[in-house]
């Protein structure tokens, strides 16, 4: 019995470090009392085996194991 991994689509925002890439994912959601969407964002660490993204590339990230202290999501595409 294996647990369904999670899929997100985000934006590099940083890849200077070596094999990691910081990715920003941003998602509308709708304000309990004022009825307004307002955006919300998260950043994950995400590991970056090739190493072939760029700053403001759009990648979906997958949920793994975890790597390192911060980095549980690996680079699918």
């Amino acid at each position: 019995m294996t647990k369904e991994k999670k899929f997100i689509i985000g934006r590099v925002i940083c890849n200077s470090q070596d094999k990691t890439i910081s990715v920003l994912v941003e998602r509308k959601v709708k304000h309990p009392m004022l009825g307004k969407f307002i955006s919300k964002s998260k950043k994950y660490q995400v590991h970056n085996e090739s190493g072939k993204f760029d700053v403001g590339d759009k990648v979906r990230i997958r949920e793994c194991r975890p790597v390192s202290k911060k980095k549980s999501w690996v680079v699918v595409e």
